[in-house]
């Protein structure tokens, strides 16, 4: 068997029935707290009759049946592969043996932080533009990890429960010009802060189906997307008191948005679209990107974007650089990719074309230096011009 094929079979199957993992029902992915992955039909097999406590078959950690949960980025893949099922290499855009692509000139892998044991199946990465500093969402038992400008960790927060402080379910970070982490928690379908000791300044769990995909503005207003409502909204707080102003509906009718970013310099808000798999065809996302009055300015879908780029595509995170423009990653070719300005989008210029796994997230810090998330391998790398 092929090293590429092994690597399919362990990513794509259960390691303990071998079933392939599929999106619902008993082949559901289950991330277990030590960070190895289960179907939900094994999950329940070794938690016993009673279903209370399980022990880990690879590493033995022992847990709780409720401390469990769905492997998000493996749900993901599943999403892009659609329900025909396929190969990786032939969902992701891959032949065989190809050699990989030359990394682009004037960009070089700085610094990696994190990797497997430190960071379990990473969902969102932000920056605080001030400090340097990085939050870092994750499946482990602190769901937030706050990383330094030289990658040391300086803060893990965020435990699995009910208390005020504790985050059941990250799906995304972002922090705020006055330095406050804002979580979107896909647990209770909340949105909670803190300041960077880990202490809970609020919590709104009232009014959001499924909120995701969350990014600040430069006045410490917070976007974020509600996945299941298929909407976008601007939450307005006084983070510093922990008094909640307003949550206000800014766009409907979106297709399962997840991804959102917010220009710093021009207001302009772009949204990842998770369109639904027709038939036997896979899934694929749309990049839309509206003014910060809220006018549509540009849209398109893989398939238009296949039309022109070399590649088919699929958006999992998206940011704006400091020139304004709108960066993505793209988990079909491994990348990130540059699509120009709103009023030029798209344009294709591969900024990352070698050394990514899985990116499911990036951001840009404040010495301009491209952080991307890759859950892949569990760590965040940081890019800066060479």
């Amino acid at each position: 068997m092929a090293a590429e094929d092994e690597a399919e079979l362990g990513l794509l199957e259960c390691r303990v029935c071998f079933e392939r993992y599929g999106p619902g029902g008993q082949r559901r992915p289950r991330n277990l707290p030590c960070g190895h992955v289960l179907c939900r039909g094994c999950v329940g097999a070794l938690g016993g009759a009673e279903r209370r406590r399980l022990e880990c078959p690879f590493c033995r950690r022992v847990c709780g049946s409720a401390e469990t949960s769905d492997c998000l980025p493996l749900l993901q893949l599943l999403e892009v592969l659609g329900p025909a099922g396929g190969s990786v290499p032939s969902a992701l855009g891959r032949s065989g043996g190809g050699a990989a692509a030359p990394a682009p000139a004037g960009l070089g892998l700085r610094l990696s932080l994190g990797g497997w044991g430190s960071l379990v199946n990473p969902t969102g990465v932000a920056a605080c533009r001030r400090s340097g500093r990085l939050a870092v969402a994750h499946d482990g038992k602190k769901r937030i990890h706050i990383f330094g400008p030289s990658g040391s960790c300086l803060q893990r927060f965020g435990e699995r429960g009910d208390a005020g402080n504790d985050i059941k379910y990250p799906l995304d970070v972002t922090v705020t010009s006055d330095g406050h982490v804002v979580v979107t928690d896909g647990g209770d379908r909340s949105v909670k802060a803190f300041d960077f000791e880990g202490r809970g300044v609020l919590a709104i769990r009232e009014g959001f189906c499924l909120p995701w995909g969350v990014d600040a503005t430069p006045e410490s207003e917070v976007i974020l997307t509600d996945s299941e409502a298929g909407a976008l909204y601007r939450l307005t707080a006084d983070f510093r008191k922990g008094e909640f102003k307003k949550c206000q509906m800014i766009r409907s009718q979106l297709i399962s948005p997840r991804g959102v970013a917010v220009s710093q310099t021009s207001g302009a808000i772009v949204v990842i679209e998770h369109l639904k798999a027709q038939g036997p065809n896979s899934g694929s996302t749309r990049v839309t990107i509206f003014s910060a009055e809220m006018d549509l300015v540009g849209q398109m879908d893989s398939f238009g974007l296949n039309l022109l780029f070399p590649s088919k595509i699929y958006t999992t995170a998206v940011a704006f650089d400091k020139e304004g423009r709108v960066i993505v990653t793209d988990v079909c070719s491994q990348a990130v990719i540059c699509l120009g300005k709103p009023e030029e989008f798209p344009t294709f210029n591969p900024l990352i074309s070698h050394g990514l796994s899985y990116p499911v997230g990036l951001t840009y810090m404040a010495n301009n230096s491209l952080a991307v998330l890759d859950s892949g391998d569990h760590s965040i790398k940081i890019y800066s011009s060479t």
